[in-house]
Formats: structure tokens, sequence, C-alpha cells
């Protein structure tokens, strides 16, 4: 194997290229941050409004959360810098070590949907000292949780790998 074939292998992964995993996670950070700088641009006090389009089912909020989910730890900024970038660190060395491997591509996309949620949150917890939350599904008890979509990008990413994980449990049996 010669220096350019050699190295042509280790930007693409089953004929992917590593750069639409890293492209999904900036594309996915940024589409969130951006959404986060539009609602920080606007008044406290014209929140919580209906999402155009919805009928009512997803309702625009203003939050700011210092903490974890529903405030936890909120009064030890340190854990709450410091935890989901270790965790955020791991995710990303995870997807760097199976990215010049062959094969696990609902893996490596897991990951990286995981980690496009993570970096936004985690942007916000380092520059602004609390994560910006704007939307509300109307429905049951969600209606009084208030997310983001890098809320939503870690929790799809991380159910991939749960279903992932299970089908593969399913078929060693």
């Amino acid at each position: 194997m010669d220096k350019k074939h050699s190295k042509m292998e280790i930007i693409k992964t089953e004929g992917v290229c590593v750069m639409v995993f890293i492209g999904i996670i900036v594309l996915l950070a940024a589409v969130d941050l951006c959404i986060k700088k539009a609602i920080e641009e606007q008044e406290e006090s014209s929140f919580p409004k209906e999402l155009n389009g919805t009928g009512g089912k997803i309702m625009l909020h203003k939050n700011h959360n210092p903490g974890f989910s529903f405030g936890f730890l909120k009064e030890r900024p340190e854990y709450v810098k410091m935890v989901p970038l270790a965790v955020a660190s791991f995710i990303g060395g995870g997807l760097a070590w199976m990215l010049p491997k062959k094969g696990n591509l609902a893996d490596k996309i897991a990951l990286s949907v995981t980690l496009g949620g993570a970096v936004s949150n985690l942007y916000d917890r380092l520059v602004r000292d609390y994560v910006v939350d704007y939307f509300s599904i109307q429905c049951g008890r969600l209606k009084r949780v208030v997310f983001n979509l890098g809320d939503m990008f870690i929790f799809f990413g991380a159910g991939m790998m749960l279903v992932l994980e299970m089908i593969r449990a399913w078929k060693e049996r």
C-alpha cells in the first residue's frame, strides 16, 4: 500500500468521508446555536408564545438554565461545566477511534448526532454560563419541560446507540 492510498483510507470510512461526520456535528450545533441566538435577541416579555404552524403543540420560551436538567447542581457551576466537557470529550474520542475503522456506520452517525447536541450545549455552558432552552411540547407532563434542539440531538443520538446495542444483543442470542 503506497502512502497516497493509506492517507485516503484515513479520511474515508466505508466510502464515507470523515468530513461528513464532522459536518453533521458542525451543522447540528450551528442550527441550535443560531436558534438560541435568535431567542436571546428577543424581549423576554414576548415569551412564552406559540411556534407558528404547530397549532399550539409547541410553545417557545426564553429560559436560562445554569444547571443540568431541571436546574440540578446550578449551585456548582464548575461541575456543570466540567462534567459535560468530559462527556463530550469521551464521545468525541470514541468517534475519532471509530472513524478510521470499517463498519459501524450507524454508530458513527449516532455519535455524531449526539456530539452535535453536546457541542451546542457545551458552548452555552462555557461561554454564557447557562444553557438557553427555548421550546416545550404541549403534551402531558412534557408541557413543564423546556428543551433546545441540542437536547433533542443528544436524546436522538443516545436513543440510536441504545437501539443499535439492543439489536446487537438480540443477534448474539
